[in-house]
């Protein structure tokens, strides 16, 4: 299955209730940490939090009561950038399908960490899918959106090129991928040459994603960085979804590094918290009380009063 076929299938809701069946997927953060600051990510929130890394024990648990209740593909990220920590990551890797047999296990990268050695690394302990953000269209736009030294700009785009030259040398089953924000008029024009000429020939699949809302933060920067979010996280450009019922509450779950389980798939500041999974299990954390009652006001779309409401108003 294509990488924008499994987007569609986990984004589309289907039959939500307050009380939900183990998702398909969930992103599990092994850390909080990166190596960027881009201005549209709610990661930047985090500045006054501990970036700490996920507990290789509460990993190994977790996976286990995941796989067994049903799970089937397994994100080793959420906000952070888990190449910051590749021992962490190769350890994760290797037990979620060695040890718990996950069908499908995938990570997003900003690609810059993303060296041949890591990922030949990764793609020989069973990694399925590898993906590369790309949101700027140069060196300089880069710098500014993303806030850090702009030689990281071709370093990520030829750790791309240098992640096909290794699977495809050593055969690996592992896709790749790359996705980037859909801009207006001469911003999009440009992001197009540069996707057609250092991304498309080196991925298996490309596809474009609106700006989301990041649980609101990404208003904090729209005047600075003139970008306008849509409401909530309603998919891939071509497959959209509507706000509401927010598919992030339904058909996958979310780990932040601190072992806590969130309704929202851009919560850095720890606001969507429905559970502690350091606590309880996943299942019972996955259909907490506050879980069910956020829930229902998606079913009944009406999120007023709520931590969503603030994410929705752009609708």
């Amino acid at each position: 299955m294509s990488i924008t076929g499994r987007i569609d299938r986990i984004t589309e809701v289907r039959d939500p209730a307050p009380r939900m069946p183990a998702p398909r997927s969930v992103k599990v953060e092994l850390t909080g940490r990166c190596n960027y600051r881009c201005g549209f990510c709610a990661l930047r929130t985090r500045d006054q939090q501990p970036q700490r890394d996920l507990d290789l024990g509460l990993f190994r648990r977790l996976a286990r009561e995941m796989r067994e209740a049903g799970v089937e593909e397994l994100g080793l990220f959420y906000l952070g950038e888990s190449f910051t920590r590749p021992r962490l990551l190769l350890e994760a890797l290797a037990f979620a399908k060695r040890e718990c047999g996950f069908p499908y296990v995938f990570l997003t990268t900003n690609g810059s960490l993303a060296t041949p050695t890591i990922v030949r690394a990764c793609m020989a302990a069973g990694l399925d899918s590898l993906k590369f953000s790309v949101n700027a269209a140069d060196d300089e736009q880069f710098s500014h959106v993303m806030a850090v030294d702009p030689r990281l700009f071709r370093r990520a785009l030829a750790n791309l090129k240098g992640a096909r030259e290794v699977r495809d040398a050593g055969q690996y089953a592992c896709r790749l991928y790359a996705s980037s924000i859909q801009f207006d008029g001469a911003q999009q024009a440009r992001m197009e040459a540069l996707v057609a000429e250092h991304v498309r020939p080196y991925v298996d699949e490309h596809y474009w994603l609106p700006l989301y809302s990041m649980g609101a933060f990404a208003s904090l920067r729209e005047a600075e960085l003139g970008y306008r979010p849509i409401a909530g996280n309603q998919g891939r450009i071509g497959a959209l979804r509507p706000p509401l019922p927010c598919w992030s509450c339904f058909t996958e779950a979310h780990v932040t590094s601190a072992g806590l389980l969130s309704a929202c798939c851009f919560d850095a500041n720890g606001r969507w918290v429905m559970a502690d999974l350091n606590t309880v299990g996943f299942l019972e954390g996955w259909n907490s009380a506050p879980f069910q009652a956020l829930r229902a006001a998606h079913i009944a779309e009406d999120v007023t009063g709520t931590i969503c409401q603030e994410c929705l108003a752009y609708a």
